[in-house]
């Protein structure tokens, strides 16, 4: 992992829950001393004790690495909040309904930020066929720069398809309730088209 824990991260972390350092020393069996220690950035849990701690914590072993705890307040979905996370090393991709901690590869990843398809390379085009959206980009497809996927995200669904390099940089969607149209670069990150 590119992260590891901080002390002043277990703090924040143990204070959020209202615990004292012997309440936390006690749930992980170890010390007071201990939990002082590595708060005071004199020391590191042990791997062994990520486990133990993260759950004393109630939290999950990568929500520690981050030092985000993350709790959904989202009660009321809505599509347009999908979120996205590929992995810059497998190309993994993960559709979240939500904020989440996702790791790959060794790697926690971050949400997909789409931005606007202005340029020439990401433009995306539409062209009603019947009742599909048949939708190209006129991007390169090859074995290190190309298009992941495409998506279109409608108001109750989402349809996605996946590309590989050397492919053709296109797919078709039925156009019922159809909101945006995403396109992932594997260099240059995520556009939408509304």
């Amino acid at each position: 992992m590119d992260n590891y824990i901080t002390g002043a991260t277990i703090k924040r972390l143990r204070e959020n829950k209202k615990m004292t350092q012997d309440e936390l020393a006690n749930k992980i069996f170890v010390s007071n001393k201990t939990i002082s220690k590595w708060e005071n950035g004199h020391g590191l849990p042990d791997i062994s004790l990520l486990e133990p701690l993260a759950k004393a914590l109630d939290i999950s072993v990568i929500e520690l690495f981050s030092g985000n705890e993350v709790r959904n307040k989202n009660r009321s979905f809505n599509m347009k909040k999908i979120l996205y996370y590929t992995c810059p090393i497998c190309g993994n991709v993960i559709q979240a309904t939500g904020e989440a901690v996702i790791s790959c590869c060794g790697i926690v990843l971050p949400p997909q930020e789409a931005e606007n398809s202005e340029d020439d390379d990401h433009k995306i085009n539409l062209e009603k066929v019947e009742d599909e959206y048949y939708v190209t980009v006129n991007h390169p497809m090859t074995k290190d720069h190309y298009i992941s996927f495409i998506a279109a995200v409608g108001d109750n669904n989402v349809q996605f398809v996946k590309l590989y390099p050397e492919s053709s940089a296109e797919a078709r969607f039925k156009i019922s309730r159809v909101r945006f149209i995403l396109v992932y670069c594997n260099h240059h990150g995520l556009f939408r088209k509304d």
